[in-house]
């Protein structure tokens, strides 16, 4: 993928935050779309070399749209100013749809590769199952926590809207209550893409990737994700 261009792109798109200069532009955007795709497509192969279950994620399906959903925030803009994607098995609802776990990475304006792995703001159902695996499982969940690999790569889970008191029906005393108030259960880092190429990127993000997998597997043990 020319990430030169793709920078360039989402630069101007920045400033240019209009249909009248993305119809203009459409034909870039086209090229640099179907590279993206293509970036995707390996990186669903490769990460299916540690984990068979993405197996059939299809790499069109895996892509965010550009376009934004301007209905209910303030800011109008039509346009991301982002290329992204979400890698999670086929037939599973989206992570903020209480599908379980996903590969998620983006490509930015300012030329900052972010990638993260887990779930976003899963949905109440979703949330109640992860926090009873934490207690149910106290075990595995103090083994994830100690992960080497995991916490070189990415550090400690992240605490974004993280809740100030225990939620409802949990005790305070419980082990792992701070982990409990979480709403979120992602790890996530950044770097630039900036002088990478192509390959070195999807090499950035295998290797991130696989030592996320145990957050991965031990999310996907939570009991809506159980068949």
């Amino acid at each position: 993928m020319h990430l030169i261009d793709l920078q360039a792109f989402l630069s101007e798109l920045a400033d240019n935050n209009n249909r009248a200069w993305f119809v203009m532009n459409k034909p870039r955007y086209d090229i640099l779309r179907a590279e993206f795709l293509e970036l995707v497509s390996e990186l669903i192969t490769g990460i299916q070399q540690f984990d068979p279950a993405i197996t059939g994620c299809e790499p069109k399906k895996a892509l965010f749209r550009i376009n934004r959903d301007v209905r209910f925030g303030h800011d109008k803009s039509p346009y991301k100013t982002t290329f992204s994607s979400s890698i999670l098995p086929i037939g599973r609802k989206k992570p903020s749809e209480g599908g379980g776990p996903a590969y998620y990475f983006q490509l930015d304006a300012q030329g900052r590769l972010f990638f993260a792995c887990g779930e976003y703001m899963p949905p109440a159902d979703r949330l109640k199952a992860i926090r009873e695996h934490i207690i149910n499982d106290e075990v595995g969940f103090e083994k994830l926590l100690k992960d080497k690999k995991l916490k070189q790569y990415f550090g400690e889970l992240q605490e974004e809207g993280k809740l100030k008191r225990p939620p409802k029906g949990y005790d305070a005393d419980l082990k792992h209550i701070e982990y409990l108030k979480l709403k979120n259960f992602m790890i996530w880092t950044e770097c630039p893409y900036q002088g990478l190429s192509s390959e070195e990127v999807k090499e950035t993000l295998f290797t991130a990737y696989k030592s996320a997998l145990p957050l991965v597997q031990w999310l996907r043990g939570a009991e809506t994700f159980k068949t």
